[in-house]
């Protein structure tokens, strides 16, 4: 009954997921208090203004037209506000025209990789990445074609990627910032890669989309700067997702940018409209469409301070305890070489301490493990000892 097309996702369904469940059924056994689960990048950090909202749009907006049919790109006033705060934050020249509302992050790239994917087209990704974007691009009879990753620094390796740019390559997709390793591709990354596409664009006579998909943009630290890829590279797509900065992964909301810049835009506009309709999204969800309009104009997001401060605290410990890791300027993820070869063990033994993280294999990058410290602070500071037990399990520590 289920097709053949179904069985690999089935075989490969996500180890995040699996390890969430795990950790549920640990907290049964040992008390939630006593399992120190860090596998799921769940923002744990409440946006009160949210609920505001939520109660203001539904006070203010006339019932029928909150609920009703809609275009299918979203509220035209709702994609102006985004448009103008892009504009202002920026520096860009967008219009209601140029965003399209999506259902979260994971609809937006599947809207985009439909409208120009055609059968056996490559999509390059770089090591470690977001596995699913597999999945997303199979979807639409693509190929991904992996670049290996730089396990110093974790930014993408030029010369390989140039490599394996090929007259089939259709899109690139980078993560930024990154998920797993929490690494900021910077100004001079981008402008780098924007540099070999635009060559290989000339070389090959085709069009190579670079998808930036920017579901933590505003998860950086220290005054990091997150670059808006549209004004390096021309043929650009921006991917986000409102579930990290305000903290509603659950009510399923983003947009994808197509630039008037995009070759062809006004038709990629239009296809993206109706792969929206025919994927069965339709619209994203009305409701909160509205509320994100009423965030924006009334500046709302996410406190930075608790992420940064687990970051500075549980990243210091594993330090001190003899563990490798590069410290990440944004998400909200440590990527975390492993004591052992097999991350997987090491995973094991982890949970022998009722300590869960995700092996480094579920993103393409085996020997490493990736924390998610979207927890409470209280949370970390109680795990310690069980992370201090395990390094000296393996002689990190004495």
């Amino acid at each position: 009954m289920v097709s053949e097309k179904m069985k690999p996702f089935m075989e490969n369904n996500s180890a995040i997921r699996a390890m969430f469940e795990e950790g549920k059924r640990m907290a049964a056994v040992y008390g939630k208090e006593n399992v120190y689960d860090f596998s799921l990048g769940n923002p744990n950090v409440p946006v009160p203004a949210v609920n505001e909202a939520i109660q203001a749009v539904l006070s203010e907006e006339d019932f029928n037209a909150l609920h009703g049919y809609m275009s299918n790109a979203g509220f035209e006033d709702v994609r102006q506000t985004i448009a103008d705060s892009l504009n202002k934050r920026f520096g860009t020249a967008f219009s209601q025209k140029n965003v399209l509302m999506t259902v979260g992050a994971a609809s937006g790239l599947n809207v985009i990789l439909k409208s120009i994917l055609n059968p056996g087209d490559e999509v390059i990704v770089f090591a470690p990445y977001f596995v699913e974007y597999n999945g997303y691009v199979r979807n639409y009879d693509g190929r991904v074609v992996v670049v290996s990753p730089d396990t110093e620094t974790f930014m993408p390796k030029l010369a390989e990627f140039e490599e394996k740019l090929s007259p089939r390559t259709k899109a690139v997709i980078i993560n930024n910032p990154n998920n797993p390793t929490g690494v900021v591709y910077s100004e001079d990354t981008i402008r780098a890669l924007a540099g070999v596409m635009e060559k290989k664009q000339k070389e090959y006579g085709t069009t190579i989309a670079l998808i930036s998909d920017e579901p933590y943009r505003e998860l950086a630290y220290g005054g990091i700067s997150v670059p808006f890829v549209t004004k390096y590279y021309a043929n650009s797509v921006v991917c986000y997702s409102y579930s990290k900065s305000l903290s509603v992964p659950g009510e399923r909301i983003g947009y994808l940018v197509i630039p008037d810049e995009m070759e062809e835009s006004e038709r990629l506009l239009t296809a993206a409209v109706i792969a929206n309709r025919v994927l069965g999204c339709v619209n994203a969800p009305s409701l909160i469409q509205k509320v994100i309009k009423y965030c924006i104009e009334h500046e709302v997001s996410v406190d930075l301070a608790a992420y940064e401060k687990n970051r500075n605290l549980l990243y210091s410990a594993l330090m001190e305890y003899g563990f490798s890791c590069a410290k990440p300027d944004g998400a909200f993820y440590m990527f975390v070489k492993s004591p052992v070869e097999d991350e997987k063990e090491f995973c094991e033994t982890a949970k022998k301490h009722h300590v869960l993280f995700v092996p480094g294999s579920s993103f393409a990058c085996p020997g490493y493990v990736r924390i998610a410290y979207c927890v409470s602070y209280e949370q970390i500071e109680r795990s310690l000892s069980a992370f201090r037990e395990i390094a000296r399990e393996y002689g990190l520590t004495k």
